[in-house]
């Protein structure tokens, strides 16, 4: 009896030779004996007090005397502290069928009025008894019902997370706060993620293994046991674990970083071990864990926090958790963070997080993709151009380009237009980089013209400079915090920036602040923003990218790797004092080299530049197109925004319905 093919396999049992493919039970909670025991005995003692209050009428001892009196009595038992009883058949019938009494009854004290009564009763037919004494009822009342109350209270907030292991003491900290997807609750698949494929290919050999295992063993391959998700915000990380919940047949734990941690110590690390235990038993399975870096930040001297630290027995929990994952477990961890650079160096190597998915930021084709995806769910019109959009949306995420169709969306339908127009897309893509237009801003007439030229400047250099991107068009109608823009649209997406095309850019900047001078012999506050561009741009030119001949190839910049630096503090600099001078000196060489170069540019062609300023007096807003014409030496002719509001504000006077004339008027002769 000792052979194991004697013993009858365990249905519930979960094991790792599940067949590949087959879909795995979530796990169920059902409700013991215990449980059902304490909701009978709390609705049977709800059913008896209910009972006993139903159709009884409450008296006082005076209105009892008063119905003796008035013969509306028919019967009485007479108990320890309360005289029960029932009223005549006529008397129900003229009061609507309230046929029971009860009054408090104090021996001590009522007794000699009940004698006086009980003589007048007996005289009058009413049965008079003497009620058994109900001590069980009172015992129930007075002690049962609050211990009953007191053990369920116990048993649902205390006993049950008793068996949940440490930390689970206080109601539920200990447990998990996992989500779990399954393939009938996820509406995301792989079709409505787009611009991200190489991702996309990596995460599909997962849920491939997930779905087959014995396809990658057979060759003796072992499946990465971790997968870290790294990029920007909004490039669709969250959205890539929602496509695998719905691509993979098989339960699908969710998580985030922040939920592991608590104000009580232990409760992070207790949460971790929980979450994978469940997951282990429900193999094959996938774990998905967002914002990680909110556990997983490095151990060092750089951090707060000595070795006791929740935070970093969370860490521990998770480094642990996963170090112990069986070849067999089927169990896959995928992460998701925008902080690389500070995960710890122990989650991030080989065994635990052994395979990293850049999802970048999307370029021209990619985002064109994007924006398909999600026009879908409008209604676009004819001409509306989504490439012409992605041009124009460079370093843009996939949560951007989603706000640009919902806001184009939005736009389109407060102007009751019947779909979405090319119009509205660009005015979405201006209003989510730089904000709502301010039509109705009153703006001093000063200010404008001064707007008009600096915006001159910048468009000026900008069709002018063969280095430069492409003019897309330029306004003065105030966007958030700025007065007026100038908007490139790149023919590409730059992976590498030359040292020209930096020059350029910084040309482009100071544009705006040379036409001030020249124009009105003075400088304003309104260059700001173009100064911090520029010298942002130079110091990576001088720092990073190596572009001066005086510092040579040597990166002065902070250091963004995983190496020992990392742990250096804020503000201390690897170099000496002269050096700095020496960067100082080189960025201020780059800034005063393009700036003259501007300013010779924009001085040959002065009268260009105040064309283009009259224009944008005139119309605010200049397309490409419109540029080129005044550079040309041609002159615009169409609507300015004057003619359009008349025009707008007549259609809707002759959209108005006639007033009818009444019998007193009569047309006049």
């Amino acid at each position: 009896m000792t052979d194991n093919q004697d013993k009858k396999p365990n249905p519930r049992r979960r094991t790792s030779q599940n067949k590949p493919g087959k879909k795995s039970p979530l796990p169920t909670y059902r409700r013991g004996p215990f449980n059902w025991l304490i909701i009978l005995l709390i609705v049977i003692t709800g059913m008896m007090i209910l009972n006993q209050s139903r159709g009884i009428k409450e008296l006082r001892w005076d209105e009892f005397v008063k119905h003796v009196e008035d013969k509306n009595i028919k019967s009485i038992k007479v108990g320890d502290t309360e005289i029960s009883g029932k009223f005549t058949e006529a008397y129900v019938q003229e009061h609507e069928g309230v046929s029971k009494f009860a009054v408090d009854y104090k021996p001590e004290v009522d007794d000699i009025w009940l004698t006086e009564l009980r003589k007048q009763m007996i005289a009058d037919g009413v049965e008079i008894e003497t009620a058994p004494p109900r001590i069980w009822l009172y015992m129930l009342m007075q002690w049962l019902l609050p211990l009953i109350i007191l053990v369920a209270v116990f048993y649902f907030l205390f006993a049950r997370n008793l068996r949940g292991g440490a930390g689970g003491m206080l109601m539920s900290f200990g447990r998990s706060k996992h989500r779990i997807h399954s393939k009938d609750r996820a509406k995301v698949n792989f079709q409505d993620v787009a611009g991200i494929e190489e991702a996309k290919e990596e995460l599909s050999e997962i849920i491939e293994f997930l779905k087959n295992p014995k396809k990658f063993q057979r060759l003796g391959g072992r499946i990465p046991r971790g997968v870290l998700l790294i990029g920007p915000p909004g490039c669709g990380k969250t959205l890539l674990a929602k496509a695998i919940a719905g691509e993979a047949d098989v339960p699908f734990f969710s998580i985030s970083g922040s939920d592991f941690v608590e104000m009580f110590v232990g409760v992070g690390a207790s949460r971790v071990r929980d979450l994978f235990k469940q997951a282990k038993d429900n193999s094959p399975c996938i774990i998905f864990l967002d914002e990680v870096d909110a556990i997983g930040r490095k151990r060092g001297p750089g951090f707060v926090g000595g070795g006791h630290d929740e935070r970093e027995q969370t860490l521990n929990a998770i480094l642990v958790e996963m170090d112990g994952f069986e070849t067999n477990d089927q169990v896959i961890v995928i992460a998701a963070t925008n902080r690389a650079d500070i995960l710890d160096h122990a989650l991030t190597r080989p065994g635990r997080f052994d395979r990293q998915v850049f999802v970048p930021l999307p370029d021209l084709k990619g985002r064109v993709e994007i924006l398909k995806v999600h026009a879908k769910k409008v209604k676009l019109a004819a001409d509306a151009n989504l490439e012409r959009v992605a041009r124009g949306t460079p370093m843009f995420s996939g949560a951007d380009l989603a706000a640009i169709i919902n806001e184009a969306a939005l736009a389109a339908t407060m102007a009751e237009k019947k779909s979405i127009e090319t119009a509205d897309l660009e005015e979405a893509r201006d209003k989510v980089r730089w904000g709502r237009a301010k039509r109705s801003r009153v703006i001093d007439k000063n200010e404008k013209e001064i707007t008009a030229y600096h915006e001159a400047g910048h468009t000026l250099v900008q069709s002018l400079l063969e280095e430069a991107d492409p003019l897309h068009k330029v306004s003065i109608i105030p966007r958030g915090p700025m007065g007026g823009a100038t908007f490139a649209l790149p023919e590409k997406d730059r992976t590498i920036f030359t040292k020209k095309y930096c020059m350029a850019l910084l040309q482009v900047c100071f544009g705006g602040r040379i036409a001030e001078e020249l124009f009105f012999d003075d400088v304003t506050s309104g260059a700001q923003s173009d100064i911090q561009q520029a010298t942002r741009i130079a110091k990576q030119m001088v720092l990073t990218w190596g572009m001066s001949s005086e510092l040579g190839l040597i990166s002065y910049g902070p250091d963004s790797g995983l190496g020992e630096s990392s742990y250096v503090m804020p503000g201390d600099k690897e170099y000496s004092e002269r050096t700095a001078e020496k960067i100082d000196h080189e960025i201020k060489e780059f800034t005063d080299e393009a700036y003259t170069d501007a300013k010779d540019l924009i001085g040959k062609n002065k009268n260009s530049l105040e064309k283009i300023a009259k224009a944008l007096l005139k119309y605010e807003t200049l397309d490409a197109d419109d540029v080129q014409l005044l550079l040309d030496g041609g002159e615009l002719d169409k609507p300015t925004v004057a003619d359009l509001l008349a025009a707008e504000q007549a259609k809707n006077n002759n959209s108005k319905p006639e007033k009818k004339k009444t019998k007193n008027e009569e047309p006049n002769n």
